[in-house]
């Protein structure tokens, strides 16, 4: 299949995806405003897909040029990189210096293990930049597939042919209740305590929501929410406004929330999500990605061999 576009249509789209002007990205390139146009109508035409709505007072992103979008940082970046590793030794040596790893990971086990992760990758002479890009499980999975990523760390394995997952540990569910909540001093809660209070749960189809409908539906129990949340951290800042009992993974639970939220045990069935390292099969070794990845694993306790003792 021909490639039909090239770096100069890729600059094109990200600076009047910036800027949501076309008027501004022909400035901010040195460019005249239709010499941009050709440069998005290429890129549309080659891609199949509209990627831009015009109107006369606004420029609009179609979910297509979302999706466009992180591949195209991407590819420049990567074309940046190769050019500069091209030109000589010395310019070579600062390319690695200058490397990019990228991460696909669930919001909720970055403060669990990333900064000691990061303390170890540069203790061991490790200086390239880090992307994050902050996903569902689901989204984790297909970033990884495509390559958009270097490696995940998600919650849930999703059947990928192209990926493996590595098990780092074990994060249950647990209840959160406002510190002064009369159940925080309840030495077991059981599911008819919970009966009159109004339960936080993840949105339908995300991971966690996925676990936690499982193991109800095994243990033939019904549950009844009052509010449906994406984020965790929405189900943090409900509960430590005294709006609710949220369920969500113990590693959600961060330093800030000390004193005004508290964990307890759930009621069975306990709920465990297994957290881990997604990667894609046969991926090409690049030093740096495989020296973050490491750093992950002694971060939680050793190489998976250590951790399986």
């Amino acid at each position: 299949m021909r490639i039909n576009f090239d770096f100069g249509d890729l600059e094109a789209f990200l600076a009047v995806l910036e800027s949501g002007s076309f008027h501004t990205a022909s400035r901010d390139l040195g460019l005249s405003q239709s010499a941009v146009t050709r440069r998005i109508q290429k890129l549309e035409t080659a891609l199949d897909s509209e990627l831009f709505k015009r109107t006369t007072r606004a420029v609009k992103p179609t979910l297509a040029a979302k999706r466009l979008k992180t591949r195209a940082e991407a590819i420049l970046e990567d074309a940046r990189e190769t050019t500069l590793a091209m030109r000589d030794e010395s310019v070579a040596l600062a390319h690695q210096r200058n490397a990019v790893v990228t991460i696909a990971t669930i919001p909720t086990v970055v403060s669990r293990l990333m900064p000691d992760a990061i303390r170890l990758f540069r203790r061991s002479g490790n200086s390239a930049r880090i992307r994050f890009l902050d996903m569902t499980a689901h989204e984790v999975a297909e970033a990884v597939s495509q390559g958009d990523a270097d490696f995940g760390i998600c919650s849930v394995p999703v059947e990928e042919r192209n990926t493996e997952f590595e098990p780092l540990f074990d994060d249950p569910m647990v209840l959160a209740l406002p510190a002064t909540h009369a159940l925080t001093g309840a030495q077991d809660i059981g599911w008819h305590d919970l009966a009159n209070e109004a339960l936080v749960l993840p949105a339908r189809g995300t991971g966690n929501r996925l676990l936690i409908d499982d193991a109800m539906a095994r243990a033939r129990r019904g549950h009844f929410w009052t509010f449906e949340v994406h984020r965790t951290t929405t189900a943090l800042d409900l509960v430590a406004g005294g709006c609710g009992i949220a369920i969500l993974p113990r590693s959600a639970m961060t330093t800030g929330y000390k004193g005004i939220i508290a964990l307890r045990q759930m009621p069975a069935p306990a709920i465990i999500r297994p957290i881990g390292i997604l990667s894609r099969v046969e991926q090409a070794k690049r030093r740096q990605v495989e020296a973050l990845r490491q750093a992950v694993r002694m971060a939680v306790g050793g190489s998976p061999e250590q951790r399986a003792t």
